[in-house]
């Protein structure tokens, strides 16, 4: 019987854990949107080989929460104004196509009943900021989930990135108001309604008043 070698298997396993150090680092805002991430230094921080950094920092670019600067330099990734607000006319036309989709569904009432438990994690968060933004970003994955179009939640995710990114980028006491269950509930219940005009509208305004917070707000 073959058996893939050992140090195969411990390097993958090291990558990843490399990798996931890293995309935390960045997206608990350890790493600020600008910071040089050098490799040397990161290798000794972390007791791996530059090789295994460089891998996991190759990984995070296309992701888009790294980006190369001047002479490759590479800095957690600033998006400008533009770009966020590009961002979230992206995020409302993703979102707006998985609202469509859950009022066609013929289990509308279960994917209801799953967003009001998401809504219930947002509002059992309280203050804690970074309790805020997991539940916040976890209710938008769910409703992407629940479209039943795997496609679109890896669009999603895809952004995910550089969401965090521009999350990150402002002082936890400037949580945005999106982030409380009574902004989420308008889409609920336009979905419970079979309101496909008002969802719409609603995930549109939602989206819209997120890139003004994003873009109107001092970055710290």
């Amino acid at each position: 019987m073959s058996v893939e070698p050992l140090p195969n298997i411990d390097r993958s396993t090291l990558r990843e854990r490399v990798l996931r150090a890293l995309r935390s680092a960045i997206t608990s805002g350890a790493y600020r949107p600008g910071d040089h991430l050098g490799e040397v230094e990161l290798a000794g921080r972390l007791g791996v080989s530059r090789g295994t950094v460089r891998e996991a920092l190759r990984h995070l670019q296309q992701e888009g929460l790294v980006t190369a600067g001047h002479r490759g330099m590479l800095r957690v990734n600033t998006l400008s104004a533009e770009e966020i607000r590009g961002l979230f006319r992206v995020r409302a036309a993703l979102e707006g196509l998985a609202v469509t989709e859950i009022i066609a569904r013929p289990d509308r009432s279960a994917a209801v009943a799953a967003l009001r438990a998401a809504v219930d994690e947002l509002a059992g968060a309280g203050e804690d900021f970074a309790a805020k933004v997991e539940a916040d970003l976890g209710f938008h994955v769910r409703l992407c989930e629940l479209s039943g179009n795997p496609m679109l939640v890896e669009s999603w995710r895809h952004l995910e990135g550089r969401i965090r990114v521009t999350i990150m980028n402002r002082d936890p006491e400037e949580a945005p108001a999106m982030m409380t269950p009574g902004r989420h509930a308008p889409i609920i219940e336009a979905i419970e309604r079979g309101d496909l005009p008002g969802a719409l509208a609603v995930v549109e305004e939602h989206m819209a008043a997120a890139a003004d917070h994003f873009t109107s707000t001092p970055a710290r």
